[in-house]
Parts: structure tokens; sequence; C-alpha cells
């Protein structure tokens, strides 16, 4: 991270005597000139001894011309830092720092220098790593790899386009903005082959990756790393002029697949026991497909919305489920009879023989499918006193909590309760 104002006066005890002293410095400058914002670009701790008059001029100079902050030296031709140059900085803004005659300016600029240089080699390893990871990534998982990796390594959004302008492969969605405009002058005819802007805060870069009609790679963040992005274009490129054809082959292979898993055919592969999941973005560990304008994945964990458990000859109501659980915005189909409307009035008569801790056992068993042990660690008791207070219910209710009917019943009352 760069060194800021506060952090330099912390390291080297410099007392902080006004403005912000948030804003990370970019070099260090010592001038005893009245008027020093000539020989400055910006982003500067400058260090006086006051020679020159300071005072509302000369800090307003420092201001415009992008000053960080200041550092007064005294013991020197000044005992203390003159009020009206504290006032000023005050008002202005400018972060102010006194420098005692026992710390010399150099130390300051070779405190600055180090943080810097370590910086930069942060940078260059942080560049490496990440050259790296997503050269593993292209070997690995291939273009939809390259994409994901480069999202999460710049904190960002990330999004290949290809050459009609269409997402295929897309990091954080919902945070990518309309780039058609763009897209349309990039991939025009004699086009530019990049472009650069901010965005609401945001740093936006889109790259041609080779011909244009092969695509455009477009990245956002608060600070995207150039080496990082430069990486993920080259290794874009190359892949695409390697992989189109083996893509959408596997493509093809995998569609092919589960409309077999849909007609109840085996496929190799698959756990016995698994879930069918609807997502944005394919994994790239586990089986997915295409399928009628979907991502399918068929895996016992993963993101977006999920049916109940299956194994392979029910893909087909899997698939069914999951459609039914994204359409009501639930994460999994289970969930569907949570969203029922349940009567006040039938949950408090269900519910009324049961005290409060008795509920509360329940609703944990039942959560975990009568499984003692789970419901056990979760409600941080033994699995003898879960079983003692299912016990107790069994003997309020005057029925029995291994009948699926029963369980429902409690199940719905539970969560109406609960609302």
């Amino acid at each position: 991270m760069p060194i800021t104002v506060h952090d330099l006066a912390r390291s080297l005890g410099l007392p902080v005597l006004a403005g912000d002293v948030s804003r990370p410095v970019g070099w260090v400058h010592g001038t005893e000139l009245a008027d020093p914002t000539p020989f400055l670009e910006g982003g500067e701790l400058l260090l006086t001894t006051g020679l020159a008059e300071v005072g509302g001029e000369y800090v307003a100079r420092l201001v415009r011309a992008g000053v960080v902050g200041l550092g007064f030296g005294t013991g020197l031709g000044h005992d203390v830092v003159p009020p009206a140059l504290v006032e000023a900085a005050a008002d202005a803004g400018l972060g102010l720092v006194e420098v005692p005659r026992e710390v010399p300016f150099i130390a300051i600029s070779k405190a600055v220098s180090k943080a810097l240089a370590a910086d930069e080699y942060a940078a260059l390893v942080r560049t490496g790593e990440a050259q790296r990871a997503l050269t593993r990534a292209a070997v690995r998982t291939g273009v939809g790899g390259v994409v994901r990796g480069l999202g999460q390594w710049i904190d960002g959004w990330a999004v290949l386009f290809d050459g009609a302008g269409r997402p295929a492969h897309v990091h954080n969605a919902r945070l990518v903005p309309d780039l058609s405009a763009e897209l349309a002058r990039l991939t025009g005819a004699g086009g530019p082959a990049s472009a650069a802007f901010e965005l609401d805060g945001v740093q936006v870069f889109l790259q041609v990756l080779g011909s244009r009609a092969r695509g455009v790679l477009a990245v956002g963040a608060a600070g995207p790393e150039p080496g990082i992005v430069n990486t993920a274009a080259s290794l874009l490129t190359l892949a695409l002029a390697r992989n189109d054809a083996v893509d959408a082959a596997h493509r093809e292979l995998r569609s092919g697949q589960f409309r077999l898993l849909l007609a109840g055919l085996p496929v190799d592969g698959l756990p016995a026991r698994f879930r069918v999941f609807l997502v944005d973005e394919p994994p790239g560990d586990v089986f997915w497909a295409e399928h009628d304008g979907d991502v399918v994945v068929l895996a016992t964990e993963s993101t977006g919305f999920a049916s109940s458990e299956v194994d392979a000859s029910e893909v087909a109501r899997g698939y069914r489920e999951a459609r039914q659980a994204r359409q009501a915005g639930l994460r999994r189909f289970e969930d569907l009879a949570g969203s029922l409307e349940v009567p006040a009035g039938f949950a408090a008569a269900v519910l009324r023989p049961l005290d409060a801790e008795t509920r509360a056992t329940l609703r944990v068993w039942l959560a975990h499918h009568g499984a003692w042990d789970p419901a056990a660690a979760e409600l941080g008791v033994h699995r003898h006193t879960v079983r003692n207070r299912v016990r107790r219910a069994e003997q309020a209710l005057g029925r029995p909590l291994d009948s699926p009917g029963v369980r429902a019943e409690l199940w719905l009352a539970l969560h109406r309760e609960g609302q």
C-alpha cells in the first residue's frame, strides 16, 4: 500500500499539526522557494524550513499544485511552526507536520523512497503470481477460467465479448455497465485497438483480442493493474486462436451428454447423488452443460438455483425443480415449501402444546432432516438431550414425529411462527 503522510509521521515521530494526512505520498521534495509549484508534478510531500514567506497564499499555491502534505522544519529559522501557517493549512485541508531538527530531511526522503521501492517490488511479485495463476487457469479451464481469474485478481469485473459483442464469459456480471457504444467503436472498421476511461469511479479498459471478429476483453476496477490485464489479454488471444474449435466441440459434447441424462440414459463420471444447479457462469471442476439457454451444473455443491438431491436417472426432475426454484427466486427447491402462505391460526394451533425450548429444538432438528448429531452440534447440547426433547414433543402433540406428514406440518408451522 502507498505510504501516506500519516504513516510517515507515525513512523518518524513527527507531530501532525493540521489538515488531511491520509493522502499517499508520491515523492519528497525540499525547497525554500516562495513559489515551488513550477517544479512540482503533484503528489509530493514538500519540506521547508520557512526561509521564504509561508502563509495563506503559499498554502493555496501548494494545494493548487496537488501537494499532498507539508513538512515544516523547526529548530533552524523557526523554533515553532508559524501559527498563521497552521491556520492556513487547516483551512485548506493540507496535511501539515512538524519536522524537529533531530529528524533530518534526508531521513524522510529515505523513508518514502524505501516505501515506494517496497510497493514497486510487491507489485512486481503480485504481477508474477497473477501471471502464473492466469496461465494455469488457461491450461486447466480455458478462456472462462482466465476471465474469472482476472476479475478476482483485479478485484473488479471482467467480460470477454465475442465478435458480435455478446458476453461469452463474465465475472461479476451484476457490476458490468452498458458498453455497447464503446464495443461498436472498437469493433468497427478502422476503429482503435483499445480504449480506457473512467465510469462512476471505476477505471474501465477494453482491448481487442487479435482480430476484431475474435473478441474484446473488458475489465473494470478501482485500480486495474496493467501488467495483470495485459497478461490476461495475451493469454486470451492465444487461447481463442487455439481453442475455438476445441471449446465448441466440448460444449456440444456436454450438451449432448445432458440431453442423454434428460432422456434417462446414463453418463459416466457423475456422483451417486447430486443436485441440478442453474448458474450464471460455468465452473471448471464439475460437470456442466448448456441447455435451452441455461448453464446447468450437476454437483453436490455449487452456486445458483438448486434442485433437491437426485441421481443420474432423475436429472429431468432435478432440472424442472431447479427452474421452479429460479422462477420463485429461491436458492433451493426445498425452500418452496417455506415460501407457502401458512395461516397464523394454523401455526398457533399446531404449536400450542410446545414450549419455546422444544420449538427451537424441533426447528433445528427438522432442518437437519431428523439427524441427531448435526442438530445436537448446532444446538450445543448432547444428542440424548435432543432425543429427550423430541420425545417430549411427541408426548405433548400426541403424535409420532417419524411420520413425514407430521414433520411437514410442524415445519410449516415453525416457519410461519418465525416470520
